[in-house]
């Protein structure tokens, strides 16, 4: 299986330079959608629900202290270890979410109920490692397919 980084490693390739925050989002977004498509994780590692929005901790240990990060950045993975159809979902991914400012896709998060739900009561600015679970970015992602394939 891929990891948080290699899919990270990957972004950075294909669209870097970009901040941390985007990548974190970038990243958080490959999976949920993922999920859904191939009905399978993208990545192992857990993705928490923090104040900025959705961050895989392990992946945040890598870039942690680099607001900016480029293709150049070891962040510890290889974009090579991906199949076509993870690259795929990457690139949709991309294209959706790609030209977006980390600040709007922060904000994205927090409008959607996986990030919400995972918070609970807690204030938006107050710290959390509760776990983003992925049944509930696949019944989330699935159910606004499900809405889209409804207007059609």
């Amino acid at each position: 299986m891929a990891t948080a980084r290699d899919v990270a490693a990957y972004i950075l390739r294909q669209r870097g330079p970009m901040t941390a925050m985007k990548l974190q989002k970038l990243v958080y977004y490959s999976q949920a959608w993922h999920l859904v498509w191939d009905e399978q994780p993208l990545f192992g590692e857990s993705i928490e629900a923090w104040a900025n929005g959705p961050v895989v901790p392990e992946l945040y240990r890598a870039h942690r202290g680099n607001f900016r990060l480029d293709a150049a950045f070891d962040i510890g993975g290889d974009p090579d270890r991906l199949t076509p159809e993870q690259r795929d979902t990457i690139h949709a991914v991309l294209d959706a979410y790609g030209d977006k400012s980390a600040h709007w896709l922060s904000e994205l998060t927090h409008r959607e109920a996986p990030w919400r739900d995972t918070r609970g009561d807690l204030d938006d600015l107050q710290r959390s490692n509760a776990v983003i679970t992925t049944d509930s970015m696949f019944e989330y992602y699935d159910a606004l397919t499900e809405e889209n394939a409804d207007d059609v």
